[in-house]
């Protein structure tokens, strides 16, 4: 038998090696038996595994497996410890169902609250995104099962997802839609990478050379394969020339024969063929080599549900009810009391033993609660009886807990919410309990963020996000203080839909979707129109406080090659064990011009830690040119300018601590394109430009600040000089003006 993956790949005729680029049925890539060449199974699981059954027939026909929190929920733990935890747990799981590779973390940008699958997603920002996916990564493939990171890229919304055409400017996309990946590959080396079903600037992301090829393998150096997501190859010769490795699912032969086709006619290279091949027969290999079926621990991977549960849950509002007293009589109102929505829709549902309900776990501890429907779990569906039943119940209690959500038809996989409100029964029972009772907590159970019209009537709000099996466990630790909440928002909750970035972009025409709102996506939108918004991006309360200060640089100022480290003190102040958050946001004082716009800030560090009461302890981040840096267009690349930053230190994007100033020094400088149209404000501001333009000025007579003869203010003179094109200044004839333009030229090329 061939010995390595190269005599392999000689050894295979031309038919298999256009057979092994396509699935064998659904979950499986194919055996070449007279080669000793294994199948691998891959299956869903990025919050837990979705395995079909031996010998099932229908895909969604699936193993029972621990169902962890979603994308969502493991988020807003900001701890890339637990979501390795996280991978580990469904890599030992796969490893019992006999599965090589796991399909996830799913890691797209939430750009509208809106979209069907945000549930699966992390973030609105892509820092914390990739950070949670690379450790989900580590996790997974320290157990010998291969991630796959999904859905590259700019997969945002479910809306005609198999062919809208995304528009996004190479600035946006470099420096929102793509950073996610990039960390999870630069950091993490994934096995795998699935390909979008959507387009991205015309092109299918399964066929795009500029994605797949020259960003994912040649600037980040990614060297395992990329497969298709289900259905998602248009053009499967182009596909394969474009570094689609693996089509998913198998096409009957069909594509097969193409590529076959395309070889012997010479529309296709073998030699990109054989890399495509190799690039699979690694990873089939190394699964194979890694594979250890044992049975997975059920229990155990039950309790880290549990725990990951009760780290992700947010605490977003609490004037004094929470956490609730033993003795305290409570009613609970809600069938989400009783009956959950721990997860959602579509391919990453999970075929769990079910989950255990806050009412249910609030029983087995014998707490003194009473419980009302008051609205059905899976309807917009009001019963007036219900709801005096349930307005009775608050006003007896000491306190009342409303177990709130969205309906799994409300958001799922395949299409995208029409609004972000509550269902009106909801809504409207809670206003009324409210009303009647003072200390009223709300028990959110959403996918996404959800208008929240009654915030200001009740006292407690807690978000458990789509928590997994262990919800009801984790949400009664929370409401009675035998945990302390610990989660912060892995996105902005705005006050209403209206207010949102591409709101009136979302989600296109039905064929292409404009982006046009570029970077400022979450709170960069937010931050930059100074708009109140419900809570903002990180936050999250705790049942005790946290106290910053101390905060310091290492040094001052920061070289093209350095870094710099940032220090603060942090201190539990409270009465109570808790863990915090703490955020860094960096923002760029240097005043100079960003094509595109300025973001007010960007999260460049967080770190979570753990304290006793009275314990404190010092956080660290390390920064370097990079996390100053924008993505800079014309230069195809990152690029920050000389100056000063400010370094923001805190609990939310809007709650900063401590704040610290850096400054960069740096030779580089980003080109500048001159002609005779260009203003001379830009060439006045350009360090390199601004002493020719000078001289030029000085020998037609041209000052700056000159008011003139007095018939426009001196503000109104200055700006009309600084819109002024270059042509305008004097009148040159062309062959004076030549010259003048190539010395600009010639000092703008100089770094």
């Amino acid at each position: 038998m061939p010995a390595t993956v190269e005599e392999l790949v000689h050894s295979l005729t031309l038919e298999e090696k256009a057979g092994l680029c396509s699935g064998q049925g659904p979950w499986h890539t194919k055996a070449v038996a007279r080669l000793g060449i294994p199948a691998m199974m891959v299956s869903d699981g990025p919050h837990g595994l979705r395995a079909q059954r031996p010998g099932a027939e229908g895909p969604n026909d699936s193993v029972e497996a621990v169902c962890y929190p979603a994308g969502c929920a493991a988020a807003a733990s900001f701890d890339p410890a637990l979501t390795r935890r996280l991978g580990a747990a469904v890599a030992r799981e796969a490893q019992a169902a006999g599965v090589g590779v796991v399909l996830g973390p799913a890691i797209n940008i939430k750009r509208s609250p809106l979209c069907g699958r945000n549930f699966e997603y992390y973030s609105e920002d892509p820092f914390l995104a990739g950070e949670l996916a690379a450790g989900f990564i580590r996790g997974a493939q320290g157990e010998g099962v291969g991630a796959c990171p999904k859905h590259f890229a700019a997969n945002n919304q479910e809306t005609r997802r198999l062919s809208v055409d995304d528009r996004i400017d190479e600035r946006t996309l470099h420096e929102i839609y793509l950073p996610p990946f990039e960390t999870a590959v630069r950091d993490a080396q994934p096995w795998c990478v699935m390909s979008s079903y959507n387009r991205v600037n015309g092109v299918y992301a399964s066929e795009n050379p500029l994605l797949l090829d020259e960003i994912l393998r040649g600037q980040w150096g990614f060297t395992g394969f990329v497969m298709s997501d289900w259905g998602a190859v248009s053009d499967r010769v182009r596909a394969l020339a474009a570094g689609l490795d693996l089509e998913m699912p198998g096409s009957g032969g069909v594509n097969d024969a193409k590529i076959a086709a395309a070889v012997r006619s010479g529309a296709l290279d073998e030699a990109l063929l054989d890399k495509a091949v190799a690039r699979i027969l690694n990873i089939v290999l190394r699964a194979a080599d890694l594979a250890r079926p044992a049975p997975a621990d059920r229990e155990a991977g039950h309790a880290l549900a549990v725990r990951l549960a009760k780290e992700s849950a947010v605490l977003l509002q609490n004037l004094g009810a929470l956490p609730l007293r033993e003795g305290q009589k409570v009613a609970y109102i809600g069938a989400l009391a009783a009956q959950p929505r721990y997860q959602g829709g579509g391919s990453s549902h999970v075929n769990t033993r079910g989950a255990v309900g806050a009412l249910q776990a609030a029983q087995r501890r014998h707490r003194n609660v009473r419980y009302v429907e008051g609205f059905p779990a899976a309807l917009d569906q009001r019963d007036e009886a219900e709801f005096l039943r349930a307005v009775a119940a608050a006003e007896e209690a000491d306190a009342a807990v409303i177990f709130a959500g969205l309906p799994e038809s409300f958001e799922s996989e395949g299409a995208d919410r029409r609004h972000m409100r509550l269902p009106d029964c909801q809504n409207n029972l809670i206003a009324r309990v409210a009303a009647v009772q003072k200390n009223t907590v709300v028990v959110l159970h959403t996918g996404a963020p959800v208008e929240c019209p009654w915030a200001g009537d009740v006292s407690a709000i807690l978000c458990m996000y789509l928590a997994g099996e262990g919800v009801g466990e984790a949400a009664d630790a929370l409401l009675w203080g035998d945990a302390n909440p610990a989660g912060h928002l892995p996105e902005t909750w705005p006050l209403r839909l209206e207010d949102t970035p591409c709101y009136l972009d979302f989600p296109g025409d039905g064929m292409t979707a404009d982006y046009r709102e570029g970077v400022f996506v979450g709170y960069r939108w937010y931050d930059a129109r100074r708009m109140p918004v419900r809570w903002p991006f990180g936050h999250g309360l705790s049942y005790t406080g946290f106290v910053y200060r101390d905060a310091a640089l290492d040094r001052a100022v920061l070289a093209d090659d350095g870094c710099v480290t940032v220090r603060v003190q942090v201190k539990n102040s409270g009465a109570v064990r808790g863990a915090e958050v703490v955020q860094l946001y960096v923002s760029d004082g240097t005043g100079a011009p960003v094509p595109g716009g300025r973001v007010p800030q960007a999260l460049r560090g967080f770190q979570k830690v753990e304290l006793a009461p009275g314990q404190a302890c010092e956080v660290t981040f390390t920064l370097t040119p990079r996390d100053l840096a924008h993505y800079d267009a014309a230069l195809h690349g990152w690029y920050a300018a000389p100056g000063r930053y400010e370094l923001r230190i805190g609990r939310s994007s809007r709650d900063i601590r401590q704040t610290l100033e850096l400054r960069y020094e740096t030779a580089r400088r980003p080109p500048l394109a001159i002609d005779e149209n260009t203003p001379l404000g830009v060439l006045l501001a350009d360090g390199r430009t601004a002493p020719v333009i000078r001289r030029v000025m000085a020998e037609h007579g041209v000052v700056e600040g000159d008011a003139g003869d007095g018939l426009m203010p001196p503000e109104a003179m200055a700006a009309m000089l600084d819109a002024s094109p270059l042509r305008g200044m004097v009148q040159y004839r062309d062959e004076e003006l030549a010259p003048l333009l190539a010395a600009l030229r010639e000092a703008a090329a100089q770094s």
